[in-house]
């Protein structure tokens, strides 16, 4: 089939060659044209605005944004929409609130146009194993991309969850779930790193991989971690979040559901990003008043 692309960051760029590699066309646009340029080399059509990329794309047209959510996609969005006919579809793979999702929805049908969202998980290794997709939107939408669908993901690695907004959900819970499994992980090897043995972490991650219950994709990435740097010396342990882990808590609250390890995670990730804390300063103070405990100088 042939399709627009909109975004060619980290993912968007890879799943641009992926889909050149599966024989598709796919007319490109990115803010920077060096992306544009550099895909062309690889068998993209160029295009130097949106106006030119829904102009070389064929009736009923596809377009694909892989943007950051908010206001990102809904620009790019909004400038796509005039040169757009109805019945041509916009898909948003990015990770948007589904509540966003919703809303578009309803604005491009008023105009005669589709809408899937495509919650996408695979990283920068999607290129190579393929991207996982879950799918919102009408039937009619998500059948019309299903060429796509069947070259970006690996054998069985799309569904089509609901209507618009049940991508972006499913994904969001996803992501809820690895700062879980993450924190878990980083938990395990600190008591590990900390005990009176001298593990070579990479072999221990490896080692689990093989026929253990804490198996994982994420265990393979530990053992690599640790094989380039065994004490992880070389970064610093900041850890950002961008935006499903929050979005997942939220949920879990208005849904009456105890998500506590999901929410202790995300609240883990906001302590790695502060140092020497005034709730900290406060609780040393505190046990230095009632204890007479011991307290470090901060100018030391």
């Amino acid at each position: 089939m042939e399709i627009g692309f909109v975004g060619l960051g980290r993912m968007g760029f890879n799943m641009t060659l992926r889909l050149l590699r599966g024989g598709h066309r796919v007319v490109a646009w990115n803010r920077s044209p060096e992306k544009v340029q550099e895909v062309a080399r690889h068998g993209a059509v160029p295009a130097a605005s949106l106006a030119q990329l829904a102009g070389q794309l064929a009736a009923p047209r596809a377009v694909w944004v892989m943007l950051p959510a908010g206001e990102a996609t809904d620009a790019a969005i909004r400038a796509l929409v005039p040169a757009l006919s109805p019945g041509d579809l916009v898909v948003d793979g990015g990770n948007s609130n589904f509540h966003d999702d919703q809303r578009r929805a309803k604005d491009l049908a008023a105009t005669g146009l589709l809408y899937a969202d495509a919650g996408t998980s695979g990283g920068v290794w999607g290129l190579e194993n393929g991207y996982c997709m879950m799918l919102g939107g009408p039937g009619e939408a998500i059948a019309r991309l299903q060429p796509a669908l069947d070259t970006l993901a690996p054998p069985e690695g799309w569904l089509h969850c609901g209507p618009a907004g049940a991508g972006h959900y499913a994904k969001m819970i996803h992501n809820g779930i690895e700062y879980g499994m993450m924190q878990a992980y980083a938990e395990g090897f600190e008591i590990l790193e900390a005990s009176e043995y001298e593990y070579d972490l990479a072999k221990l991650a490896h080692l689990w991989n093989q026929g253990s219950v804490v198996r994982s994709w994420l265990l393979e990435l530990a053992e690599r971690a640790f094989a380039k740097d065994p004490g992880l010396e070389k970064i610093r342990g900041w850890v950002e979040d961008s935006g499903e882990g929050r979005w997942t808590v939220l949920e879990a609250i208005a849904r009456n559901v105890p998500a506590e390890v999901l929410t202790l995670s995300l609240m883990r990730r906001f302590r790695s990003r502060q140092e020497d804390t005034f709730t900290d300063r406060v609780v040393a103070a505190l046990r230095a008043e009632f204890g007479g405990h011991a307290v470090k100088d901060r100018q030391r």
